[in-house]
């Protein structure tokens, strides 16, 4: 789809709108021999914006329900036990960014489901959405991971702070994989969207 565009910039300005026996301009001839790849690209991003809605969705759940059941629970007045401690402080920000950060996410790739799936939608509006979907999906798991870790910590320091390293280690894994799955698309979609052309 891009390549179209790119190719664009070398055809004279009154070739662009030139049109062969057939009637045809050359850009109605590139969309129409790359109807195959612009459905597989329709397809992978639909398949990839339910896939994240889904993961989005349930950080959001989860985010929402650790905001109003607070760890330790609070006195008989509502007000949170460990609200004088900084970890509490750390905890209610991360949960508060994963719940934000989620909810944009699936904005983000409502959004996408919304679309009308043109040429020029492929161009920016489609990878700027896929974008920042990715990007704020990564944050609120990595803020929901912070969230449990501080929780852990409020509840188990004062037993035993030994059980707290492997636990927090653990919580590590889920944006160390997340990263290592999706970092390398997202930079090559960043480099793709906002990056050089490959005609440069």
């Amino acid at each position: 789809m891009v390549q179209g565009k790119e190719v664009e910039k070398f055809v004279l300005p009154q070739e662009r709108k030139s049109k062969n026996a057939d009637g045809k301009t050359p850009l109605a001839i590139f969309n129409e021999e790359h109807r195959e790849v612009a459905a597989y690209e329709t397809q992978w991003m639909i398949g990839m914006a339910t896939s994240c809605t889904v993961a989005a969705s349930l950080i959001a759940t989860v985010a929402f329900a650790a905001a109003i059941t607070v760890p330790g629970g609070n006195n008989n007045n509502g007000f949170p036990i460990f609200s004088s401690e900084k970890a509490f402080l750390l905890f209610a920000t991360a949960d508060a960014l994963a719940l934000l950060s989620s909810i944009t996410t699936v904005l983000s790739f409502l959004s996408i489901f919304t679309s009308r799936y043109s040429v020029n939608d492929f161009l920016y509006a489609l990878p700027n959405r896929l974008i920042i979907g990715l990007i704020s999906l990564f944050l609120s798991v990595t803020s929901l991971m912070v969230a449990f870790g501080s929780t852990m910590f409020l509840v188990a320091a004062q037993r035993n702070s030994l059980i707290l390293v492997p636990i927090i280690a653990l919580a590590c894994v889920p944006v160390a994989l997340f990263a290592y799955l999706q970092l390398p698309p997202l930079l090559n979609m960043i480099k793709s969207t906002y990056g050089p052309s490959i005609f440069d």
